[in-house]
């Protein structure tokens, strides 16, 4: 089984890309491999592998010998196989290239697989507060390098890989990896910790009183703009105009 893990992670094809193609969950794939024998397999999955592999026995498996023809035919059978998952809804993968299309399957693959393993709030916690990660990069695009950093430090991309502002890039994995050493190592105290995050949630809380004052501030522009324009309401056929007088409303104020 040694040898298999380590064809499958010569070819590249993950333990997500396999469940699917296999027809299992992904711990499922985690159960096969920790397998004596293939042989134990499934009949059905069994032969399944052999076809991806290219092989008619077991046996035949320790003998393999990678080549570009190898790793072109598996790769093949894994992305036909890569069927779009999500059933329900309005998600639409259309207009995304193939490979696109395969990494945003892989991810809903993935999440919904953790969601089936683990119902408990922590699992979908955690999915939600991603989903607002991918958000928040919208504004603040830096925080990408954190992807970059957990990619790297977990083994699957070169740590000498900068897809992003390179300089940039560099800077923070550098000063994130020293806040790790010192989160692992314990080396702060309670006490500046307790100061460092007391600061922490008073200049989140400064950010959300700015929001709220900004937000208070253009709904009184806009109550402002539609008294003057004559209006009750912003309408398609009026948006322009609206917009248009509530920028000269706040300009008043400079």
């Amino acid at each position: 089984m040694t040898k298999l893990n380590d064809i499958l992670s010569e070819i590249g094809i993950s333990k997500v890309k396999l469940a699917k193609y296999l027809g299992v969950s992904r711990q499922m794939v985690y159960n096969y491999l920790d397998m004596d024998d293939v042989n134990l397999w499934p009949l059905e999955k069994k032969m399944k592998l052999f076809n991806l592999l290219q092989v008619k026995s077991a046996e035949e498996i320790n003998n393999i010998t990678i080549t570009s023809d190898f790793i072109k035919h598996a790769n093949s059978l894994i992305n036909d196989n890569n069927s779009i998952i999500v059933e329900k809804g309005n998600i639409s993968f259309d207009g995304l290239s193939k490979e696109d299309q395969s990494l945003l399957n892989d991810i809903v693959f993935l999440l919904k697989e953790d969601l089936e393993d683990d119902q408990t709030p922590a699992t979908s916690t955690i999915c939600k507060y991603l989903y607002y990660f991918l958000q928040a990069i919208e504004n603040t695009p830096e925080i990408k390098y954190m992807l970059g950093y957990v990619a790297k430090t977990t083994g699957f991309i070169d740590p000498n890989e900068f897809a992003f502002e390179e300089d940039d890039q560099f800077a923070f994995e550098s000063i994130l990896y020293s806040a790790m050493v010192l989160y692992n190592n314990g080396g702060a105290s309670k006490s500046k910790l307790i100061e460092s995050h007391k600061k922490f949630v008073q200049d989140i809380e400064a950010k959300y009183e700015e929001r709220l004052s900004r937000t208070q501030e253009l709904n009184s522009a806009k109550v402002q703009a539609l008294k003057e324009l004559g209006y009750t309401e912003i309408k398609e056929e009026n948006a322009t105009e609206v917009l248009e007088k509530m920028a000269e409303i706040q300009s008043r104020k400079i």
